[in-house]
């Protein structure tokens, strides 16, 4: 028997037992189908962790910032070094680190400021003081205006630009270029008695732009376009009074390249603050991706394995199905043998059934596997409800493993049937009623 003749039979055999075929498949259609399912919500899952990668500025960034505690020996004390990150040490960085491709400074306020507008429109935001590097350093294209420049900076000018939600929350529909903005602060102080006060001071700037929306932090909860952006130097001038800086943002040539450039970092810091780095801390981008990406894959090795019990059952059943049927055609195997057939030919007839109909199952499964990831995807964003859209993806990796997968179980659980078959003494098949 050649393949053909052993394929043509197989699916013969298929139809003569049409339901009986289709309720052995069952098992393989919802073991290919939960598999590929749980693969794309969990590729999905991975997506949606490096889509929120992106809207902090991708995962080839590290971050320094001044320690408020250091370690000495076994103990851990306050952080009471006079050494503080400074805009030399980020020029310092950028010109003598071959691995960085760009550095951003930052001075931040997200604890909710009240800012006002002309109109009487007030809300509650931050602030993030940066220089003419950082919207080219995160990728984030203007909406409309311009962005922070060095003449800003190098002047402290009271310019600021302004993310997506904050200008729509203050100006809605209308263009804020031009227009000026009012940032109320609570500021404390000493009196000449010596006891804390507080009061409101007020600091104005002129909006010259404003950004793309960008969207929402899931692993920390804040927006950027619910920010005002101004330069660095006019944060330092009237918010901090001092030239220090609170944190430094540095954006290596890759991912790959982090390691590197986390070490051509630390001896730049080094260098410049006399031998000392552990008043920085280095807080790296990619590692809190790492942790993610374990627990992704802890669901999908989870979830995975469930899933690969039915299919277990289903290969099973196949199995199953396959002795019955050499049971049920032991003349036709007595009569093939008596007029020459080899035992290859009897255990090609019986895999090729078995692989066709795994192999049907697996299409089958397949389908349905895509229909059911985008149905979970659906599912997974109302019940979670802290992201906008859950994308199911389907790889077209996963969609061949899990054909070939289907048809390693036709093989393997259509074996010992075959098999069984084949060793058949004709004289005794051709005697069974």
């Amino acid at each position: 028997m050649n393949l053909i003749e052993g394929v043509t039979t197989g699916f013969s055999a298929i139809r003569r037992n049409k339901t009986r075929s289709l309720l052995t498949m069952l098992g393989i259609i919802i073991g290919i189908a939960s598999v590929l399912a749980m693969i794309a919500i969990g590729d999905g899952a991975k997506e949606v962790v490096m889509q929120d990668v992106q809207k902090l500025g991708g995962a080839n960034q590290f971050t320094l910032y001044r320690r408020s505690k250091i370690r000495v020996g076994k103990n851990i004390v306050p952080n009471r070094t006079r050494e503080y990150l400074n805009y030399d040490d980020v020029t310092a960085i950028e010109s003598e680190c071959p691995n960085v491709s760009a550095v951003t400074p930052r001075i931040s306020n997200f604890r909710g400021l009240l800012i006002q507008a002309p109109n009487g429109t007030e809300t509650f935001a931050g602030y993030n003081g940066v220089d003419s590097s950082f919207n080219t350093a995160m990728d984030w294209k203007l909406k409309e205006g311009r962005f922070i420049s060095d003449e800003d900076v190098g002047n402290s000018t009271t310019i600021c630009v302004l993310g997506d939600e904050l200008a729509t929350e203050l100006f809605g529909n209308k263009s804020p270029l031009g227009k000026e903005i009012r940032i109320v602060r609570r500021v404390k102080y000493y009196n000449h008695l010596g006891k804390r006060r507080s009061r409101r001071t007020t600091e104005r700037f002129t909006v010259v732009g404003t950004m793309i929306p960008r969207g929402r932090s899931l692993r920390f909860g804040w927006s950027y376009d619910n920010m005002a952006f101004i330069p660095i130097s006019t944060v330092q001038a009237r918010f901090t009074g001092d030239d220090r800086i609170e944190q430094i943002v540095v954006y290596a040539n890759s991912v790959y390249n982090v390691p590197t450039a986390v070490r051509e970092v630390k001896e730049v810091i080094r260098k410049r603050h006399k031998g000392e780095d552990r008043f920085v801390k280095i807080y790296e981008m990619r590692k809190g991706i790492r942790e993610l990406e374990k627990i992704s894959k802890m669901i999908k090795v989870a979830l995975g394995s469930i899933a690969g019990f039915s299919l277990l059952v289903g290969g099973i059943g196949i199995m199953n199905m396959m002795l019955v049927a050499v049971t049920e055609r032991t003349r036709e195997i007595g009569l093939r043998k008596s007029i020459g057939a080899k035992p290859i030919d009897i255990i090609l007839q019986f895999i090729s059934e078995s692989v066709i109909m795994c192999g049907i199952a697996g299409i089958i499964g397949i389908g349905f596997g895509v229909i059911l990831g985008e149905a979970m995807s659906i599912l997974a964003v109302k019940i979670a409800k802290v992201v906008p859209e859950w994308p199911s993806v389907i790889s077209l990796q996963w969609v061949l493993i899990s054909f070939l997968f289907s048809t390693v179980i036709g093989i393997s659980f259509g074996m010992y049937p075959a098999i069984k078959a084949s060793l058949m003494s004709p004289i005794e098949a051709l005697r069974k009623e």
